[in-house]
């Protein structure tokens, strides 16, 4: 884990994420406490929870892109996952453990990308070796006792020509036959059954699977995907890759709980919503910390980061469980964005939508370039049809960058004058049918 400040950390928030600083300030607050406790001796570290967050707000204006920062930030495990899941097909809905084992997978997955760039350069000489084997006739490599070392010479320089051309990309094109073997699953045998069974009935039954084993013929670009793969299987640790990534998501893990206000217990004409009581319960242990069994060992829960992120339009963080209130003690509220907010967003973050488009466009070849007057109508008409339709935050911006580039991404390989600068009229021209129309705002903008 990188050792930011929380000053550091909303720093690099700010980057990426306009506004919201109350939000940033909990998470960075959050995050350096996971530091902090680490730096505890180990009795005590054990009885520091973590401090859970309930973000509420409107739809677009940052939870979501707040949290997935934040695990970019430290490297930590994230999932992201909605709280309907579990209540979408009624008192059968999806096991909420399945986000601990999805995490847990995200982690694995995680470990074995650092793990294999550690040993990409003796798994690239293998993958030479090999593929210089398939290139060269069999019978051809295989060396007699009575051969003559003219023989041999000879086959070393072929061997050796072979090598230069691979290196220099001149045999991508050529086909070679390599073996691949295929482990069968409980999910590809069985389809909906083997995602229902127990995770240690699925481990058993895995192993009485058979592997098959096939030859194909692929280019040379191909197979040496093929080939690092096997060469990495080989060379990696497995359990030393489930080891570390359970300590990873146990001392680090982040899940980011969306449409938690869909949960949220409501009475209803027939009493209380059930399902929605009852996905509450079971959330509970997960947050309150307890064991989960995955197929690559057990994961305890006690000190990964719930956050939890819902609009609450028709229900408050209150409505919750009071036991489940009582494990999310930091509560934020982000803010609605205004009309400034959205001119920062076409303006400042790294990732701007207004860079974005600039550079592809640039692909082509065109230049394009916005004038002041252009983002600011953006951010206006954004801001307008969010007060009179729907709110739905930035995300506004997205289909109004796409509807005043529409002709020009249509027409930009065919363009002659490859310079185009976006000024206010121009887009003004490019919405002015939608914005009058209300009723046609609703379905486009």
């Amino acid at each position: 884990m990188q050792q930011l400040t929380p000053r550091q950390i909303v720093s690099e928030l700010d980057r990426f994420i306009v506004g919201q600083a109350d939000a940033k300030r909990a998470v960075a607050i959050a995050i350096r406490n996971r530091w902090r406790r680490q730096q505890l001796p180990e009795q005590m570290r054990q009885d520091v929870a973590p401090k859970n967050i309930i973000m509420s707000g409107p739809t677009g204006v940052g939870k979501t892109e707040i949290a997935r920062r934040l695990a970019g930030l430290t490297g930590a495990p994230f999932i992201k996952i909605e709280a309907t899941k579990f209540t979408e097909v009624g008192y059968h809905g999806r096991d909420v453990d399945s986000m601990i084992r999805d995490l847990l997978d995200s982690a694995i997955q995680m470990v074995r990308d650092e793990m294999t760039e550690s040993i990409k350069t003796p798994a690239d000489e293998h993958v030479e070796e090999r593929l210089l084997d398939c290139l060269l006739p069999k019978n051809e490599t295989t060396l007699s006792s009575f051969e003559d070392e003219e023989a041999k010479s000879k086959r070393q320089r072929t061997r050796d020509k072979l090598r230069e051309q691979l290196r220099a990309g001149e045999l991508e094109d050529r086909l070679v036959e390599i073996g691949i073997e295929e482990r069968s699953t409980v999910v590809g045998v069985l389809g909906q059954a083997g995602m229902e069974m127990d995770v240690e009935f699925q481990n058993m039954f895995e192993k009485m699977l058979p592997t098959k084993r096939e030859t194909r013929k692929l280019p040379v670009r191909d197979a040496r995907k093929v080939l690092f793969s096997q060469e990495a299987d080989k060379m990696l640790d497995r359990d030393k890759i489930s080891r570390t990534a359970i300590d990873r998501v146990e001392q680090m893990g982040i899940v980011f709980l969306d449409e938690i206000d869909k949960i949220c217990g409501t009475e209803s004409k027939n009493g209380p919503d059930v399902s929605r009581q009852g996905v509450q319960r079971d959330l509970l242990p997960l947050v309150e910390g307890s064991t989960v069994i995955t197929k690559h060992g057990p994961v305890k829960t006690d000190h990964i980061l719930f956050i939890a992120a819902g609009a609450f339009h028709s229900s408050k963080p209150s409505d919750l469980m009071p036991e489940l209130q009582g494990r999310f003690p930091i509560r934020v509220e982000l803010q609605d964005l205004t009309r400034d907010d959205f001119v920062r967003i076409l303006r400042e973050p790294q990732n701007a939508l207004t860079k974005q488009q600039i550079a592809l466009l640039g692909t082509e070849g065109v230049k394009v370039r916005f004038d002041d007057g252009a983002i600011e109508s953006m951010a206006q008409i954004a801001y307008d049809i969010n007060r009179r339709d729907q709110n739905i935050g930035a995300r506004r911006l997205y289909t109004i960058m796409e509807r005043v580039f529409e002709t020009i991404s249509f027409d930009a390989p065919d363009q002659v004058d490859k310079k185009i600068i976006i000024t206010a009229d121009y887009v003004r021209q490019r919405l002015s049918d939608v914005v009058k129309d209300e009723d046609l705002s609703k379905f486009i903008l």
